[in-house]
């Protein structure tokens, strides 16, 4: 059925017909990416990368005259499409946006051009209001990956009011919606500061310790500054020791490791990457030990194991000896200096493909306080970030129930549910 029937109940004079009646479709390509004549020219390039936002005003990579006139790809005139995301990011969302400049599309982008009486802001709220829906309606059924079917999606039946409905609800929304995405961007920022704020809790604790009026000296090394004067300084190499045992059958539970969530098992995350076939051979993991993402140390994707497991064979493993506390070492590796300061020891061409291997990794420098401050640290830094997790997850649900009020709002007013005076 290629007709959605909430879109039935509509007001007197609204009219349904078939997207593919209203609007003209306009799909994109990617011009010969090994001739540098096509490419960091004028003409901004759409890929789903850059849909942010609901206006495009630049993009990321742009393409030459020569580049276009290849015929890979479309050039689309300035506010008269709707870009929508074919398929590359869609997960239960539909990115839609429209163009302020003339845009070229990749082959992950679709280009709805719509001829009156259909308004260009009109689609796009609509589209905006019902996104969930219309990604069933226009998905394959049974598909792995996400992706919207153009025959799907031209034989929709959508709402039609007249032009001057269809303007006086965008201006309505326009004003509704404005004041509702103005406390969102409030509420994001205090999730930015927030983490900023966790950040900070952990690094003077970690490197500081917890008596701020205690004598200080210098460490020494460059990332941990002063340091209170009766710690000591040491290099990894004599504090852990490289684990690589490997399970036979793969039977474990598998971890991941990633710089925004440490090692967790992969059956807590929800991720849709390649999972290869068999584990067998994978490196053991177990409770305490430090995992590190070998390829994206420098980014902080490293911690310490709470259960036993197995990560990838690329990843490293290490055991810490008797003078660190897992939880202190978890906590040290998550400061984003420590993650500067591994750079400094890992090896490859590219800034962003650097590897820490375990020669590397072995040159460090760590902090090392007395066992018993290590246990306040670690208790101390649980009970303040616990606080700022607990506003942070409550910020976090405001976002979600007011984008949903958005989204409510955008969907009854798109299918004349709000009685709106200026679009009567």
């Amino acid at each position: 059925m290629n007709d959605i029937s909430w879109f039935k109940i509509a007001p007197e004079g609204w009219k349904h017909k078939k997207l593919k009646y209203v609007a003209d479709f306009v799909g994109g390509g990617t011009p010969d990416k090994a001739n540098p004549e096509f490419w960091n020219g004028e003409i901004p390039w759409v890929s789903p990368k850059d849909m942010k936002a609901d206006v495009i005003f630049d993009t990321e990579d742009h393409i030459t005259t020569e580049g276009l006139e290849s015929g890979a790809t479309n050039l689309i005139k300035p506010g008269a499409a709707l870009i929508v995301v074919r398929s590359g990011i869609l997960r239960h969302s539909i990115p839609v946006a429209v163009n302020s400049v003339p845009v070229a599309l990749n082959q992950d982008m679709r280009a709805l051009l719509p001829h009156e009486p259909l308004d260009v802001g009109f689609l796009a709220s609509l589209i905006r209001g019902f996104q969930r829906e219309l990604l069933r309606q226009w998905s394959k059924e049974g598909a792995t990956v996400e992706s919207i079917e153009y025959d799907l999606m031209a034989s929709t039946e959508i709402p039609l009011p007249p032009l001057d409905v269809q303007k006086g609800i965008l201006a309505y929304l326009e004003r509704e919606t404005g004041d509702i995405d103005a406390l969102i961007a409030a509420k994001q920022r205090l999730l930015g500061l927030l983490a900023e704020k966790r950040l900070a809790i952990v690094a003077e604790a970690v490197k500081r310790g917890l008596n701020s009026a205690g004598p200080m000296r210098p460490s020494g090394i460059d990332w941990l500054g002063d340091i209170p004067a009766h710690w000591e300084v040491e290099r990894s190499r004599w504090l852990f020791s490289e684990r690589d045992q490997r399970s036979e059958a793969g039977e474990e539970e598998l971890l991941t490791v990633s710089h925004l969530t440490g090692v967790t098992p992969r059956s807590e995350k929800d991720v849709n990457m390649f999972e290869a076939e068999s584990t067998a051979g994978y490196k053991l993991c177990f409770a305490g030990d430090l995992a590190i993402n070998t390829l994206w140390a420098w980014m902080g994707a490293m911690g310490t194991a709470r259960v036993d497991g197995i990560v990838s064979p690329a990843y490293n493993v290490y055991t810490p000896g008797p003078r660190l506390l897992p939880d202190y070492i978890d906590a040290l590796v998550r400061v984003p200096a420590f993650a500067k300061e591994v750079t400094r020891y890992s090896k490859g061409v590219w800034s962003s493909r650097l590897r820490l291997y375990p020669e590397g990794f072995f040159e460090t420098w760590w902090p090392v306080p007395p066992m018993d401050e290590q246990h306040a640290i670690v208790r101390h830094v649980a009970a303040e970030t616990a606080k700022i997790d607990r506003l942070r997850a409550a910020t976090e649900q405001s976002i979600t129930l007011l984008r949903e009020r958005r989204g409510a709002l955008i969907a009854a007013a798109v299918t004349g549910q709000i009685d709106i005076p200026e679009a009567a």
